[in-house]
């Protein structure tokens, strides 16, 4: 059967490197006669698993020593609670809503204190990052909140906000591992896998140890308290074993693939190639400003609903899936995650370039 070039922005493309690795070891891991699936977080040979695939990611992203790194349930979509939760102490916090996700996690943020949006790019349809320069951060707010990389609308923080003090939290889900990150300059860091990553089921933290307290809101669940999820290294209960798994084997494949330098390298000439063809197309048009523009996520449009429909429709017939934008703006879009090979990119544009022709 011929693999497809799959463009879904999650669950997205995984290396088929790391794909055939873990078919090989189905059956037998190291040599333990059963699967990861099978066998007990509690033994030795996940504890290899684990603690191997914490060590390769603090390598990738040179994690300073005060930081602890969390394999979590729950998908990003819990840390909106468990963030507040956790970090809240004058139950105040300041977001900038540059999209869905940042929107949800301000709502979901409200139900347990004050959260002020000081900045937003609403108001041109989430198409571009606000001026985060200068913001109004309320004195006493508890942390400054963003949402890195906009999976659904294609744009990306290239530089930090002005925080004025303040410990920075990011949503990082879509673009972690794509470059180096100064993890000093957050507070916390959370990424759900299944975009950049690995399968869905998995949600990385990593959080300073500072930021780790037993003062947590009163109502937060034993389960929810990075402090629970620290002191037992991620093992509180049963841990998603086989999603962690992945994880660590796409951790080694970035690692061979030369680190996070080399992959920023790698994703921007492939980003180059689809968004030179559409700076130079007449039926096609990006969705966002340029200096805000995405290495992981392209958006675009043709400017008609039907056409956008016959070709989302004949690029599957191409082999090129899941090009549909979310259903919540329409369009199109290319997910183009570290997985995704430069081959499948220019696939894509010369099916664009085709396209053109023949509807423009």
């Amino acid at each position: 059967m011929t693999r497809v070039y799959n463009f879904s922005a999650g669950p997205a493309v995984l290396p088929e490197d790391v794909l055939k690795a873990a078919a090989e070891e189905m059956m037998d891991y190291a040599g333990t006669g059963m699967s990861v699936m099978e066998m007990s977080h509690r033994s030795k040979a996940f504890e290899s698993i684990l603690n191997d695939a914490e060590k390769d990611l603090r390598d990738l992203l040179e994690i300073p020593d005060n930081y602890k790194v969390l394999f979590l349930q729950g998908g990003a979509s819990q840390q909106f609670a468990a963030v507040p939760m956790n970090l809240f102490r004058n139950k105040k916090a300041a977001y900038i809503i540059t999209g869905n996700w940042a929107k949800k996690a301000f709502e979901e943020a409200q139900l347990f204190g004050e959260a002020v949006s000081v900045a937003s790019s609403k108001d041109k349809t989430f198409s571009y990052i606000p001026d985060c320069s200068d913001l109004p951060i309320p004195e006493d707010c508890d942390y400054v909140y963003i949402c890195e990389n906009n999976t659904i609308y294609g744009t990306k923080f290239w530089e930090l906000p002005n925080t004025k003090g303040h410990d920075l939290v990011a949503d990082l889900s879509s673009c972690i591992l794509s470059e180096p990150v100064d993890v000093s300059k957050y507070g916390l860091i959370f990424a759900g896998v299944q975009k950049n990553i690995g399968p869905a089921g998995v949600v990385i933290v990593i959080i300073r140890e500072d930021l780790i307290k037993d003062d947590v809101l009163p109502c937060t669940p034993t389960m929810l308290k990075y402090k629970t999820q620290a002191d037992a290294g991620s093992l509180y209960n049963t841990p998603p074993c086989y999603g962690i798994y992945i994880c660590g084997k796409v951790f080694k494949w970035l690692k061979s693939m030369g680190g996070l330098k080399e992959m920023k390298k790698i994703n921007e000439e492939k980003a180059a190639i689809l968004y030179d063809f559409l700076d130079s197309s007449k039926l096609f048009k990006g969705t966002v400003e340029k200096k805000d523009r995405s290495l992981m996520n392209v958006t675009f449009v043709t400017g008609s609903d039907e056409l956008d429909a016959k070709f989302v429709k004949e690029a599957q017939e191409q082999g090129l899936v899941n090009l549909k934008g979310h259903r919540s703006v329409g369009g199109m879009r290319a997910s183009i995650y570290n997985a995704m090979p430069r081959e499948g990119v220019e696939k894509l544009v010369a099916f664009m370039d085709k396209f053109e022709k023949e509807n423009g």
